[in-house]
């Protein structure tokens, strides 16, 4: 696996963004990622760390941060006078402003969306937070796991008779959270170019996370979807759509929802005059039984090689180490390796104006010199001496 593009930079008006400018405030989780997408698809991102400043939370090795690829780090002091003057500069000369601050930091800071906006009117300024800019929670700390919940969403994953199961950090930081700030970005940005007047984008996670429930409310208000975890059709309460364990301790995930496609289950299983009517759902723990008894007679791999190419709808559970060496990800290079660094290539794909792989991950202030200069900052060496701006390897 190699990165598209080779191991260098991005090429130089690659991307569907080439041309459009994005000021990053460094932080973490679904800010960053937005950060990265907006630089994965070509966009000139420059990320503002503070001097000092650690990466994540957590020790990880900066070529692992894989948040931070794409885009170089200047490390600014903002309560240095030219510190906050140098990033309002940058505000200037961008399109996109990107923070994933609690209410009022950016304020404080001198960067909020009235300073900003008046040096940059046609700025579309981004903001990611997990509660919102306001509502009677919008200054209480929280995570993914708490956004999640009161947005029902948690409360509709798990089995029945069991608690709910956490989907890791996926639906709300990078489902609700990210990937609606950079649809809300674009939106407003594609509306800047019409109007020439730019505004806030205020994306909450629990307003995405809401959002990607439309359909299960949907169901809900209809009357087709208990609030009973594990007794509806998508969350494995239907025996046709749900995971088994196979000979060798591995999982197979099975999903033939329309009839033609179980049909197809059933005749490689060798089940289709024996498996209970899947219409009647009285008969579901037989049909789960029969199904879970089967399965457990073949390992994984010799299960993956009897639906492979068949319309039965029955996929390997894959592992993270284990997915990019399956072969339908590798021959669509889902997942590259760049600089020593397994990861997801970019996505989505475009016909014309295909996306990049670019720079690794940077680290705090290793690009403050470069791209200072690149989006024409003066003196940036006075600024690194008068501690404005930090450069961390000077050499």
């Amino acid at each position: 696996m190699t990165a598209p593009g080779g191991d260098g930079p991005a090429r130089p008006g690659g991307g569907p963004l080439a041309g459009v400018r994005v000021v990053e405030l460094a932080g973490i989780g679904p800010a960053p990622f937005a950060a990265m997408l907006l630089a994965d698809l070509g966009a000139d991102v420059v990320r503002i760390d503070r001097p000092g400043e650690p990466s994540l939370p957590i020790p990880l090795p900066p070529e692992a941060d894989l948040l931070r690829r794409g885009r170089p780090s200047v490390a600014l002091d903002l309560k240095h006078p030219d510190g906050l003057e140098t990033a309002l500069a940058l505000v200037e000369r961008a399109d996109v402003l990107v923070e994933g601050y609690r209410p009022g930091v950016a304020e404080r800071l001198g960067l909020g969306p009235d300073t900003c906006l008046a040096r940059n009117p046609r700025l579309v300024y981004g903001r990611m937070t997990g509660w919102g800019q306001d509502g009677p929670l919008a200054q209480a700390a929280g995570h993914d796991i708490g956004y999640v919940a009161v947005t029902g969403a948690l409360h509709a994953i798990g089995r029945a008779g069991g608690p709910p199961q956490v989907p890791v950090n996926l639906v709300g930081d990078f489902g609700g959270g990210s990937l609606y700030l950079v649809v809300g970005v674009l939106a407003a940005l594609l509306e800047a170019r019409t109007s020439g007047r730019g505004q806030v984008v205020d994306a909450a996670i629990v307003d995405g996370t809401a959002h990607l429930s439309s359909l299960v409310l949907g169901l809900v208000s209809a009357g087709l979807w208990s609030d009973q975890r594990g007794t509806n059709l998508l969350d494995t309460g239907a025996p046709f759509y749900d995971v088994y364990e196979t000979s060798d301790g591995g999982w197979l995930a099975v999903g033939p929802l329309e009839p033609t496609f179980y049909a197809e289950l059933l005749r490689l299983l060798d089940l289709a005059d024996t498996a209970p009517d899947r219409l009647d759902p009285s008969r579901w723990p037989a049909l789960r039984t029969l199904l879970a008894d089967t399965f457990r007679t073949r390992t994984r791999e010799e299960w993956t090689a009897v639906f492979e190419g068949t319309d039965a709808c029955v996929a390997p559970v894959l592992s993270y180490a284990e997915a990019p060496g399956h072969p339908h990800l590798a021959a669509r290079g889902t997942y590259v390796e760049h600089r020593g660094v397994v990861q997801p290539a970019p996505a989505p794909r475009f016909s014309r104006t295909p996306a990049v792989l670019g720079a690794p991950p940077s680290t705090p202030g290793s690009g403050t010199r470069s791209a200072l200069a690149a989006w024409g900052i003066g003196d940036v060496d006075g600024l690194i001496a008068s501690g404005a701006a930090a450069d961390p390897d000077p050499s």
